[in-house]
């Protein structure tokens, strides 16, 4: 390990739409933001195909191609971007106090204040043909990607409220909506079940779980299975959405940083500020309820401005 450490004004943990954003107001405000892009540099939205809600891309624009851009952008006012992972932190809980880093398990750096984005993760089935077809008609948001299948047949597997809200979701585009649900009851509130249930174009079917998903390089259909009877039956559907809930990436922080119950870091009022002095979180880190791109680009203006702020308070 280096005897010196390297001192930074901002460190940003993470490469998504919220870590980018972060870093162009950080870097403008002449804070020198350094960023540590984690495993997959530009986050989800690097395993989706098509974007065609974020502003400012009128004929829509590939995910790869959009992170690139606010990449680009970033590095154009100066932001230290480095492909790495930060493995430990030790945050100092006395403001203007120095929060030590460790990246890649060796490299020391220090930080007087630090940006947290490093997003959510969308839980999968883990079946091969699913993680094939990411981006091919296998996706994880209804939001971003349910206008692609206007007019056609989908199935969206879980049973609590995400499901039923992104089945509602999908049956005002859609022509048809089936929900996988694989036990025999749903666990959405009751008030989601009976907005599912009033609304004509969804079906449910209970004790279903997916056995494969048809086709090679777009979704052709899929075969499902009752886990009871044990039999099989194909539906022709092109799109299928899965929505058995997020993790969000905050192991690293635990017992460091205030988190709810399923993970999620806490701010404190409408501010990106965490429990501790000088330390930041922006994104599907701390969004469980919106998990947009363009939100979470918003919260990273946010995280840059209460950092600015912040060292600004020091002077």
């Amino acid at each position: 390990m280096s005897d010196s450490p390297e001192r930074i004004k901002c460190l940003i943990i993470g490469s998504g739409p919220a870590g980018y954003t972060a870093a162009i107001y950080a870097a403008r405000a002449e804070l020198k933001p350094v960023m540590y892009t984690g495993m997959q540099p530009g986050g989800q939205l690097t395993t989706t195909t098509e974007v065609d809600n974020f502003p400012g891309y009128p004929d829509g624009v590939d995910g790869n191609k959009l992170m690139a851009d606010l990449q680009k952008q970033a590095e154009r006012f100066g932001t230290q971007v480095r492909f790495g992972m930060v493995t430990a932190v030790d945050f100092s809980k006395e403001k203007g106090g120095i929060h030590k880093i460790t990246v890649d398990g060796s490299t020391q750096i220090e930080a007087e204040t630090v940006i947290v984005s490093t997003g959510a993760t969308a839980k999968y089935l883990g079946i091969p043909s699913e993680q094939r077809l990411i981006g091919g008609g296998v996706s994880a948001c209804a939001t971003c990607d349910g206008f692609f299948y206007k007019g056609q047949d989908v199935v969206v597997v879980g049973a609590g409220d995400t499901a039923a809200e992104e089945a509602t979701y999908l049956a005002n585009i859609c022509k048809s909506v089936t929900i996988l649900v694989r036990k025999d009851y749903m666990r959405a509130s009751k008030a989601m079940q009976a907005r599912v249930n009033r609304t004509p174009n969804i079906k449910v079917m209970f004790n279903t779980e997916i056995d494969e998903i048809l086709g090679e390089k777009v979704v052709e259909g899929v075969r499902v299975k009752n886990n009871r009877t044990n039999e099989t039956e194909v539906l022709d559907v092109t799109g299928v959405f899965i929505a058995i809930g997020h993790k969000p990436n905050t192991d690293l922080f635990k017992g460091v940083l205030d988190m709810d119950e399923t993970g999620y870091l806490i701010t404190k009022g409408k501010s990106t500020k965490t429990n501790l002095p000088g330390v930041f979180a922006c994104g599907d880190v701390q969004d469980k309820e919106y998990r947009q791109a363009v939100t979470a680009a918003g919260t990273g203006c946010m995280a840059a401005l209460d950092s600015e702020r912040y060292l600004g308070s020091l002077m």
